[in-house]
């Protein structure tokens, strides 16, 4: 395998040496290719992500990743000869008055991974190929092992669309992967577990390969005093029961003012019962994707229970879950949590919602600050001042201010995380830039620069004065 994955890598390289410079039509088309891939089989998509997963609808992978992926496309097939035009920049003083002139042009970098996780197994391939392909690049993709159904719709319909010199698609396991993250790119971005991005970065190392790390962490929603208590209960709530909470940027816990707890956890449920009357039998709610995170996540709430906290379990139809063979599972809120419980201390990614509460909110400001950057925060209040504290004194990846998840949606933001939350950006034109290799380009004129500066030996006069010019405070 390693071998194959090999000869694939060299052969795109070849293909984009041997194309350059590619003209911009190139691009468009390929944008264009990569909406209709999406568009002509998307129905065959929806059906293997549900068959993956156990279950999920239709339109629920339409939603969330199709239609965001067919957006990013023509976002980028709008603007990605704008983005690609190069930019002038001013040469050091005097220069530009004696003809120097600089610019920055963008090139592409070459042939970048793509390392997808299973919770959106289409869009988190597709979203960043908009970067990629308006930056002009090529593509190998390693879809997640864990969908193996969309990973292999991915290999049948991909060569339809393009060649294996454009976009490949490496289908496997564990084993394919960890040879794919060792391949010297130009390029990679993976989107997936913090744990997992570790081993991605040291692998991309060996090689020098500058690395996009899209993980997650836990992402705190910090409820202020203020807020619409009925309106953040819902907007939590359709966050958190999204894909069965398996999303990176599902708010992960509540920070709540402790008068308030009662009302914000009623408000939650109700935003539940809202949507979902029932949820085992219910189309539109979503399986836990195997039985490895279903017991991952019911061995959470055994470790809370454990501990002391409180479990409610959010169950609007009063339905059986026990009797049933699949991994579906009701959303359960965790009160009195503690930072002993591995429900704050991992990623939760399922619908688990611990509940912690505050006196004032510099105590929750402080609680965020004191645990590793977050992917997303969220903040719901109509208090300007508190809304600028939590701005200001918190760092996370990126912020929806009352509601969850939709700083993601905006296609023209970038989207990326922070350390432990991850390292780089794309969407949009972000995504054009990480994408393309900022390449400095400056013009000498005629006259003998260096000489006239006193950069050129015998150093003498001329080199004491302009050293004494410029080496004073």
């Amino acid at each position: 395998m390693t071998t194959d994955l090999q000869s694939i890598l060299q052969k795109q390289k070849a293909a984009f040496t041997a194309a350059m410079p590619e003209p911009m039509s190139v691009r468009r088309d390929r944008i264009d290719r990569a909406i209709a891939l999406l568009i002509d089989n998307k129905d065959e998509f929806a059906r293997a992500v549900s068959a993956d997963f156990g279950h999920r609808s239709t339109e629920q992978t339409l939603m969330t990743d199709i239609m965001p992926s067919v957006s990013a496309m023509k976002h980028a097939k709008k603007h990605f000869e704008s983005w690609a035009r190069g930019e002038k920049r001013k040469p050091t003083f005097p220069l530009g008055l004696i003809g120097a002139k600089a610019e920055v042009r963008y090139q592409p970098k070459g042939v970048v991974g793509v390392v997808a996780p299973w919770n959106f197994p289409v869009g988190m391939v597709m979203v960043p190929m908009a970067g990629i392909l308006a930056a002009g690049n090529r593509a190998m993709v390693k879809p997640s092992e864990f969908t193996e159904r969309v990973a292999e719709v991915f290999a049948q319909v991909v060569p339809k669309y393009f060649a294996d010199d454009e976009i490949a698609v490496i289908t496997g396991g564990v084993d394919v992967g960890t040879e794919f993250s060792k391949l010297a790119f130009d390029h990679m971005i993976f989107t997936g577990a913090t744990s997992v991005g570790k081993h991605i970065m040291r692998a991309a190392a060996e090689n020098l390969v500058p690395v996009t790390l899209e993980l997650g962490g836990k992402s705190p929603t910090i409820i202020g005093r203020s807020a619409d208590k009925t309106k953040a209960g819902q907007r939590i709530a359709l966050g958190k029961m999204m894909n069965a909470g398996q999303i990176c940027l599902a708010p992960d816990y509540l920070l709540v003012a402790k008068e308030q707890e009662a009302e914000m956890i009623e408000s939650v449920k109700a935003g539940v019962s809202a949507m979902y009357p029932t949820l085992l039998h219910n189309d539109d709610y979503t399986s836990v994707v195997n039985g490895r995170n279903y017991d991952r996540l019911q061995g959470y709430l055994q470790d809370a229970r454990d501990k002391g906290a409180e479990l409610i379990e959010v169950n609007p139809g009063d339905e059986d879950f026990s009797a049933s063979n699949g991994h579906k599972m009701p959303l359960t809120i965790v009160r009195n949590v503690t930072d002993d419980m591995k429900v704050m201390q991992d990623e939760i990614f399922g619908p688990i919602l611990p509940v912690m509460t505050y006196a004032n909110i510099d105590e929750a400001v402080d609680y965020v600050n004191d645990h590793d950057r977050p992917l997303g925060l969220y903040y719901f209040g109509a208090d300007k001042a508190e809304e600028e504290k939590v701005l200001s004194r918190t760092v996370s990846g990126g912020v929806t201010v009352n509601d969850v998840l939709f700083h993601n949606a905006m296609e023209d933001l970038p989207f990326g995380g922070v350390g432990p939350s991850g390292m780089g950006n794309y969407h949009g034109a972000d995504g054009f830039k990480t994408f393309s290799h900022m390449r400095a380009v400056y013009r000498q004129p005629g006259m003998d620069v260096a000489g006239l500066a006193g950069f050129k030996p015998p150093y003498g006069k001329t080199t004491a004065k302009t050293l004494a010019k410029e080496l004073k405070k």
